[in-house]
């Protein structure tokens, strides 16, 4: 295998193959090195390190491996990247945890790929049996409400309440268990799925 700092010369002289020769060579490095500190960003942000290494390959003076060359340039971009989080601008690294900075941007992120999880779920379900769940569970619509935005009796309504919560159970038990874990918290999914839902 050709040394990096020949495949690092030869790069300096416009040849491109080598240049891929070396992000080939480090790209899972760095991939891992944001992965394991940013999680989804981890993808633009090796991408950012390789592309800010092309634009410093010059002031490399070979004094320190390639390897730590690079791994310096991904940390000066995943410091950039956390000083543009909202907590992030004025942070001191010597004291504060990534996690502190990327905890809440990820729990937000999470919660909204949980939101259109169950979205996409209700949407599946017969159209009447959405609205009906929706206005009651998310909505805070009682049965006597709903009799009147459904122009039926409230008898009817706790009827068609109970198939429409057996109709979304039945989804939700099709769901593996890692997923229907992450929806558990889910005012509606609690109340579909504990023992008594039958009775309500």
């Amino acid at each position: 295998m050709e040394d990096e700092l020949a495949l690092l010369e030869r790069w300096r002289t416009g040849d491109t193959t080598a240049g891929r020769d070396l992000f080939r060579r480090y790209f899972a490095d760095v991939h891992r090195f944001f992965e394991h500190k940013v999680g989804g960003e981890a993808d633009d942000l090796a991408q950012r390190t390789f592309a800010a290494c092309v634009a410093a390959r010059d002031r490399f003076r070979a004094q320190s491996s390639f390897r730590t060359y690079l791994f310096a340039i991904a940390r000066n971009e995943l410091y950039t990247y956390l000083r543009r989080l909202p907590r992030g601008e004025h942070v001191d690294f010597e004291d504060t945890s990534i996690a502190a900075l990327v905890t809440t941007m990820g729990s937000r992120i999470d919660r909204a790929r949980e939101a259109e999880v169950l979205r996409a779920i209700l949407r599946d379900l017969p159209a009447e049996q959405q609205l009906l769940l929706e206005l009651h569970y998310w909505h805070d619509l009682d049965a006597p409400a709903l009799a009147e935005v459904f122009e039926v009796p409230t008898g009817t309504i706790r009827v068609r309440l109970l198939r429409a919560r057996r109709s979304l159970r039945e989804r939700l038990e099709g769901l593996e268990p890692r997923a229907f874990a992450s929806l558990a918290s889910d005012g509606l999914v609690a109340s579909v799925t504990r023992p008594e839902a039958e009775a309500e």
